[in-house]
């Protein structure tokens, strides 16, 4: 999809079927739901009337005119959504292409042979034999095995990424394709409501929903056209006071030059492309309110391992206590962690394999193997009569009452000590509540990233890492990467409460994450940005989920938050604007005859009434199709303060939306009368 940033708006595979869909629109049961745009259907309805019965002084010429210029403002609306939603619905043929005729090797109770089947036909719990070459049939969890995956129909990236079973790259997506060696894969979901459907829905924007910023300036448009239908019906009686009358043709052209007819047409273009820009940066945004909400984010919380690590931490020395062989060391670190299906387990080893020559290859019959949790942060395995424990090092202490006063545990917090402060992971290891010594964990600051923190900082983002790690190693990675604060030891509730605590400060805080541990946070935030190299959990719990899995792409979806804050309000106070040059066209037009002393308001001096009324309408429609390139572009947004912010926006689209009307309806008024329209 990443392809597709830089196309053009106006190709013909997105014009012309957002031409015919702007028809279909104009059904009333469509119309509806914009009811500024209802009403300018209805008045030009009325006009279409009016212009058959022709019961009035005015000429059929002019009223054929009022009624074409009337159609044309709706279908310019009604254009202008159409060609927002082509967009998307052309990039959901391109995802449907990836899911088409899927099939699937579906594994036997044996485990070893496997039937064909349509992807289709899997159900949830169903393992599947996902070989080199095959496209995966289902989004699921790798349960073994380790393969590179080819996302590129999802991501646009030709990149292959690594799939594996345990940690937090186990996720997989269907229509995605294996390239290499093979893995079996969980099915998580029913068919149809997979990732790639929901995101074929979104994209569609089928399921998109108003914002509640994007209600509110509805509601108030709403109120503006009520006010502006009671004040055009009290005008005839004005006028009868005055001795005269004004023909209903007139009437409905002034309700139309005063109702925001511009900003109501390009509303929902706009609120669609916010979410279509920001699936070119690969981002999927599930809601429109996720994307407002990213453009006033004042915290950014982020897990470190995956996120601002590189994620796969790997062991790369062994340190022993006093007293303690390093080889034995090495001998109970790889007990410990035959049973580790993740990549620390296994980096662990392989260094004891590689550096001290263990050759144990599996564990022996009836060991208990104790997993990893993130409440006792402990893992291991019992044979026999002897216990052997990996993990960190305050946890191993818990767990072995008694040993946090020998002069054993003063050297393993000294040797952790200088694991933290080297900026690595320490895990402690002990066998039978001895304590035997530290594996160092290897971290790697993700490239670039301190730069990338610094940009979130000056646009006035906080940003938190946070981290399983003991505070020594928090610290150095914190410092390293370049973030403002950091929480170490954190436990899922730990972030929880964080994520609490800012908001009741009144902060709007992001989350990105990527493991089944984030979820209640990534759930929790205004804004969860989830890894699409996450787990499965994560993805289903964030209100966005990173394509990339770049966790400072954040700075992109603030930017395109801002963007569309930005976008919706420029063009909101460039509509408002732009309705004072109408005033001074149509309303002399309409009372010269009964107040004369209103010409002086004609400061465009515009030829005639019906040249001034045809000209108000005129620009009224052509402003909409105008607009629409900034509507699903979006206005620039540059990193500043509120206030210079505010002042720009003011100066080019309030004071341009003051000025450029007058002078374009002048043009329109000249060419109106130089071709005898009016």
């Amino acid at each position: 999809m990443a392809n597709t940033q830089g196309k053009s708006l106006f190709t013909a595979d997105l014009v012309v079927p957002a031409f015919k869909a702007s028809f279909v629109k104009l059904n009333p049961a469509e119309l509806i739901r914009n009811p500024v745009m209802f009403v300018t259907a209805v008045v030009a309805a009325l006009m279409t009337v009016l212009l058959v019965i022709g019961q009035d002084d005015l000429s059929t010429g002019f009223k054929l005119q009022l009624a074409v210029w009337l159609w044309l403002t709706v279908l310019f609306g009604t254009f202008a959504e159409a060609l927002a939603e082509g967009r998307g619905k052309a990039q959901a043929a391109s995802l449907r292409a990836a899911k088409a005729d899927l099939t699937a090797k579906r594994l036997k109770g044996d485990g070893r042979q496997y039937d064909n089947v349509p992807a289709s036909a899997l159900r949830v719990g169903d393992i599947v034999l996902v070989e080199s070459n095959d496209l995966i049939p289902s989004d699921g969890e790798v349960v073994s095995g380790v393969a590179s995956v080819n996302e590129a129909a999802i991501t646009g990236e030709s990149a292959p990424v690594i799939r594996e079973a345990g940690g937090d790259r186990s996720a997989v997506t269907a229509g995605t394709r294996v390239i290499s060696d093979e893995i079996r894969v969980k099915v998580t979901v029913e068919p149809g409501k997979g990732f790639l459907d929901r995101m074929i829905a979104l994209v569609e924007g089928a399921e998109r929903q108003k914002t509640p910023n994007e209600i509110a300036l509805t509601l108030l448009l709403v109120g503006l056209t009520i006010i502006f239908l009671i004040a055009v019906g009290t005008i005839p009686g004005f006028a009868s006071y005055a001795g005269g009358s004004i023909p209903v043709a007139i009437l409905a052209a002034l309700l139309i030059t005063l109702i925001p007819t511009t900003i109501a047409a390009l509303l929902s273009a706009i609120g669609i492309a916010g979410m279509d820009r920001l699936v070119r940066f690969n981002v999927l945004a599930k809601s429109g309110r996720a994307v407002e909400a990213a453009g006033d984010i004042d915290v950014l919380l982020l897990d470190k391992t995956g996120t601002i690590t590189v994620g796969d931490r790997a062991a790369s020395e062994f340190r022993a206590v006093n007293g303690v062989n390093i080889r034995e060391l090495a001998e109970a670190a790889l007990v410990a962690s035959l049973a580790d299906e993740t990549p620390e387990g296994r980096s662990v080893v392989v260094l004891a394999r590689e550096k001290f020559g263990v050759t144990r290859s599996e564990l022996p019959a009836g060991a208990e193997i104790i997993p990893f949790t993130a409440q006792t942060r402990v893992s291991g395995v019992k044979v026999g009569g002897t216990l052997i424990q990996k993990g960190a090092v305050d946890s191993i202490l818990r767990a072995n009452p008694g040993v946090g006063e020998m002069a054993a545990a003063t050297e393993l917090r000294r040797i952790t000590d200088e694991i933290a402060r080297a900026g690595g992971t320490p895990l402690a290891v002990a066998q039978d509540g001895r304590l035997l010594g530290a594996i160092f964990l290897k971290d790697v600051v993700k490239a670039g990233i301190r730069e990338r923190f610094g940009e979130l900082r000056a646009m006035g983002i906080r940003t938190v890492m946070i981290t399983g790690d003991n505070p020594l190693t928090a610290a150095a990675i914190a410092a390293e990467a370049g973030v403002d604060d950091f929480l170490a030891q954190a436990t899922p509730e730990d972030k929880l409460d964080l994520i609490r605590k800012e908001k009741t400060g009144g902060k709007l805080v992001a989350m990105c994450g990527d493991g089944t541990n984030d979820a209640p946070a990534l759930a929790q935030a205004d804004v969860g940005v989830a890894m699409n190299t996450g787990t499965q959990a994560a993805r289903e719990a964030g209100n966005m989920v990173d394509l990339d899995s770049d966790p400072t792409k954040l700075i992109e979806v603030v930017g395109l938050g801002k963007q569309l804050l930005m976008t919706r309000g420029a063009l909101t106070t460039f509509s408002v604007a732009n309705d004072v040059a109408k005033y001074f066209a149509i309303i002399p037009a309409m009372f010269v005859t009964l107040y004369p002393s209103l010409g002086v308001l004609n400061v465009m001096g515009l030829g005639s009434p019906e040249s001034a009324i045809l000209s108000a309408i005129m620009f009224n429609a052509i402003i909409i199709p105008m607009l629409v390139p900034l509507a699903l572009r979006g206005v620039a947004y540059k990193p500043m303060g509120a206030g210079p912010l505010l002042a720009r926006n003011l100066a080019i689209y309030g004071l341009g939306g003051l000025i450029a009307p007058f002078v374009c309806i002048k043009i329109i008024d000249l060419v109106v009368g130089g071709l005898g329209l009016a």
